[in-house]
């Protein structure tokens, strides 16, 4: 079982604004944080007979239902309160429809003219060099489908501001059941589309994942035949830790992934993450949702750019979600990407050319399709789809299985960070900063998901706390060490490494000049807190803040960890570091050691001989013990 990790978040009936990850270059979005009024669904609906269009704003109205009567016939009420109702039978000549499921009907303000819209060209799919991209740098989704994978079986929900199901692209892959309005607290997670506002963010998230095949429409979702759920919970005018717990534990034994393109502001300055009832409920998914094998919660790691660290955001950071960054279509990073130890891996979205077509494709409000989503919005959907195609190829995976499998098959494939360096773990993984792991690659993910075993059990291993007070200063870097033996001889010995905990307490005269790496006994140097330019925090620091790295991944921890805290910028600045407590969290036994292996140079093959020579040279070292004792 997963215990609670040490944190300090605001108490969980604060009320919050809650902000998407929202890039600044999305059509008619203001921007990060957003205040998301309570309203009432816009009240336009159409009749549709042979061919002609009929707007009412209401059709509750006795006297909008007495115009269709007259014009029509009798006209069966909607049910309340459904914004929007579909009724098609064979032998009735009324069609209620949305606004914009039917070109030739299409309702907005102002009507359009021209032709429909065309059908987009998703390059994230499949990269031939569209917008001066670099071809074969995507997501390689045409190797899964050539598989027979496409995602179906498999149920996503998109929590974010709504879902207009009744998009031409969409209606056919939409779950009504595994749906919910927690904004509105009804079962219709419909989006809102005013004069003045409309939230397109998770139509267009759910276009990433589901939207189908071969309609001419707005392109192909990345698992095209997965069913795809709307959980509404970002408008509302303030976010709740009841909120965001309900919404993360909807349905946990239908819904398979759960997708969020939203996390604390992305100002540079805030430190925040999930409550006590969040945090529950992500321990409770892993633990039991799913059968037991556990939800899967996808996460976009943040769009503040260099002013920020998504180390910083508790939820793109949790060692249960599995946090996505992205990379624009030659193999840049986006100017909105931000860099921390936690991102797993990445997919793509566009945020430095200015060429249009160089957006992500996908669904849009009105029926419409749209080349303008963007930041790591669009990165989260991609990878939960990508994560859709390898449960289909093994429904049994488990969370961590998923982990495992991000790491393993994701490829540096033409990455390139000006910033960050990639390098090698102490079992030579690749990592970046940024990139994480490298871009998720389906063909290879489903592969060896057929083949996949579960992996072994995890453990949990507190290896040490400092707890004395050790002041820092500009100039001069504080160096700590904590020597564990990661519980060796006990029940939860951690011998491979998976997430590894920097639980830290720290204040300082200006929180955004402080930088904390940490380095492991094998080599491996995490960047656990960058600067921050914008953050002038001076009083609240870092309460039992659990900094998390994933590039130790594979290792073995037995040794002495270095922990460095120091200030970078121009002025002086003094603070106090106060705890740290180190948390291993890995298994005693060799994850990939009965994994089948088919490709002698992939990163499974490398790590199962790792972990073969291990096994010999522990077993030589327990013999020869073995030996010495007897004489």
């Amino acid at each position: 079982m997963n215990s609670l990790p040490f944190v300090s978040f605001p108490p969980a009936g604060e009320e919050r604004v809650p902000s998407g990850r929202i890039s600044p270059h999305e059509e008619g979005l203001p921007g990060h944080q957003r205040d998301r009024r309570q309203y009432e669904r816009p009240p336009v609906y159409q009749a549709v007979v042979s061919g002609r269009c009929f707007v009412t704003q209401s059709l509750g109205s006795t006297a909008a239902l007495a115009r269709l009567r007259a014009s029509f016939g009798p006209v069966p009420l909607p049910r309340a309160p459904a914004p929007l109702v579909t009724l098609v039978e064979p032998s009735s000549r009324l069609f209620l429809c949305s606004p914009c499921l039917n070109w030739a009907c299409q309702f907005k303000r102002p009507p359009p003219t021209g032709p429909p819209p065309r059908a987009c060209d998703p390059w994230p799919r499949i990269n031939t060099g569209q917008a001066d991209g670099t071809p074969g740098l995507d997501l390689n989704v045409a190797e899964a489908w050539e598989l027979g994978f496409t995602g179906k079986g498999v149920t996503i929900a998109i929590m974010d501001d709504g879902i207009d199901y009744l998009h031409p692209d969409l209606a056919s892959n939409y779950n009504a059941e595994s749906s919910y309005d927690f904004s509105s607290n009804d079962p219709y997670p419909y989006p809102r589309y005013t004069d003045d506002w409309f939230n397109s963010h998770g139509t267009r998230c759910a276009g990433e994942v589901s939207a189908a095949a071969n309609n001419n429409i707005c392109g192909v979702g990345v698992a095209y035949k997965s069913k795809v759920a709307g959980i509404r919970m970002l408008d509302q005018p303030f976010m709740t830790d009841i909120i965001e717990a309900s919404s993360i534990s909807h349905m946990p034994q239908v819904i398979d992934i759960y997708s969020a393109s939203w996390g604390p502001t992305d100002d540079g300055k805030t430190v925040d993450g999930p409550r006590e009832l969040t945090l529950q409920a992500m321990a409770d998914g892993v633990n039991k949702g799913r059968g037991g094998k556990g939800s899967i919660f996808v996460w976009a790691s943040g769009d503040g750019g260099s002013y920020d660290d998504c180390n910083c955001d508790g939820y793109a950071s949790s060692m249960w979600t599995i946090s996505i960054n992205s990379a624009i279509n030659d193999g840049r990073t986006a100017l909105y990407d931000e860099s921390c130890s936690s991102t797993l891996a990445s997919t793509f979205s566009n945020g430095r050319k200015r060429n249009p077509e160089a957006g992500v494709a996908t669904t849009d409000l009105y029926g419409n399709c749209t080349l303008r989503h963007s930041g790591t919005s669009a990165a989260a959907p991609e990878a939960a789809g990508v994560f859709a195609l390898a449960l289909e190829a093994n429904p049994a995976l488990t969370w961590r299985d998923m982990q495992h499998l991000a790491v393993l098959t994701s490829k540096r494939n033409q990455l390139h960070d000006e910033v960050h360096q990639w390098r090698r773990n102490g079992v030579g993984l690749e990592f970046n900063h940024l990139f994480g792991y490298g871009v998720l690659d389906a063909g290879g993910m489903v592969k060896m998901a057929k083949e996949w075993k579960t992996v072994p059990e995890r453990f949990h291993c507190v290896a040490g706390t400092v707890q004395e007070t050790h002041h820092i200063e500009s100039g001069d870097r504080l160096r700590l060490a904590i020597r564990t033996d990661a519980c060796e001889g006990k029940e939860n010995f951690v011998r491979y490494l998976e997430h590894v905990q920097a639980v830290i307490t720290v204040n300082a005269s200006r929180r955004g000049d402080l930088t904390i790496n940490m380095t492991s006994p094998m080599g491996t140097k995490s960047i656990l807190l960058s600067r921050r330019p914008r953050d002038d925090d001076a009083k609240v620091g870092f309460d039992k803040w659990p900094f998390m790295t994933t590039h130790t991944w594979g290792e073995d921890p037995r040794g002495s960890w270095l922990l460095e805290v120091g200030f970078q910028g121009e002025a002086s600045q003094k603070g106090v570091l106060k705890e740290w407590t180190l948390m291993l969290h890995g298994t005693q036994s060799a994850p990939y050691i009965d994994q089948v292996v088919r490709d002698y140079q992939s990163k499974l093959a490398m790590s199962k001989k790792e972990e073969l020579e291990d096994e010999l040279d522990e077993a030589v070292e327990r013999s020869l013990k073995t030996l010495l004792s007897k004489n």
